[in-house]
């Protein structure tokens, strides 16, 4: 395991394990040649897809069943008749709503199918929250809480191998390839979760800004990392470092022990949301960071090509 400290640009602390060499600043790739098809000159720098791309990929309103009920859900893909690698999308506290889709646009016109799970289906439909949402108001912060607290480790788990099931169940699916998985703020530990439900389907996971992949519980997510078999990749903000310092280091610690391919690094300058381009301002400066969201996404892209999802 090695620590390596950046300067300059975007600077940012990285603890590189498993075993395996990750290069340090990954080019942004193409993952089926969609040039062919027209559908990347529609993507944009930023997480959103314009033009002829935005026109013709799929983008869909989809009803997943699970053990709990029914779960409204966008599913995004390519078109034509083809088959292309999953990937499912977990979102963060602010729920399923068009800069989610937008992001799942992106992945898709880089040849996934993406599904990206409404995770307060059990209590409303999508988004669930506005992004006017304070929580630093007790009021609204009872309120987010009482959306989440269905949300046990269990019940996410059986989620994600409904959410697997009803991938595998479409023709715009690749069967024969891993899936990924991704997610942001409190979707970070979703992935961990869905990645030790469905070892065998789930070959890649990443989490930016994921929030309680280690905790003092019984069931802290980084305590299922024996049970994974996928390649990972953790984008930490800086805040959540200062506030959490350990949490990189307990995570790599899973990782080696598991023998298992993981890249985490700590963003400096950035703060919790900064991937995510609707956040709200936070004591009136923004909180989306371009620079260092552009870097995570071509971390992404980079990680499922490894990983041959």
């Amino acid at each position: 395991m090695t620590l390596r400290h950046y300067t300059g640009g975007a600077s940012r602390t990285t603890l590189t394990l498993g075993g395996t060499h990750m290069p340090d600043q990954p080019q942004a790739i193409s993952r089926r040649q969609f040039a062919a098809l027209s559908l990347a000159a529609g993507v944009t720098a930023a997480t959103r897809v314009r033009g002829t791309a935005a026109t013709s990929l799929i983008d869909a309103d989809v009803q997943i069943q699970t053990p709990s009920g029914v779960c409204d859900a966008a599913l995004v893909h390519p078109p034509g008749k083809g088959r292309w690698p999953a990937v499912i999308l977990f979102t963060d506290a602010f729920g399923l709503r068009p800069v989610m889709r937008d992001m799942a646009k992106r992945l898709a016109a880089d040849g996934y199918t993406v599904v990206v799970p409404n995770p307060y289906y059990r209590s409303t439909k999508a988004p669930g929250i506005g992004l006017g949402f304070d929580f630093a108001n007790p009021a609204d912060r009872a309120k987010f809480e009482a959306l989440r607290a269905p949300l046990t480790s269990d019940a996410v788990m059986q989620d994600a191998t409904a959410y697997v099931t009803f991938l595998d169940s479409q023709a715009a699916v690749d069967n024969k390839a891993k899936m990924g998985v991704v997610g942001y703020c409190m979707g970070g530990p979703m992935t961990l979760q869905a990645a030790a439900a469905i070892p065998g389907r789930i070959g890649a996971g990443a989490s930016f800004h994921g929030g309680g992949l280690v905790t003092d519980k019984p069931d802290s997510p980084h305590l299922l990392v024996p049970r994974i078999k996928a390649q990972y990749y953790f984008g930490i903000a800086a805040s959540d470092n200062q506030r959490q310092p350990d949490a990189k280091t307990k995570l790599a610690e899973a990782f080696h022990t598991a023998i298992l391919p993981a890249k985490i690094e700590v963003y400096e300058g950035t703060v919790h949301g900064w991937c995510v381009k609707d956040m709200p301002l936070q004591a009136g400066k923004p909180i989306y960071n371009e620079v260092s969201a552009e870097r995570a996404w071509n971390e992404l892209v980079s990680l499922y090509k490894r990983a041959h999802v």
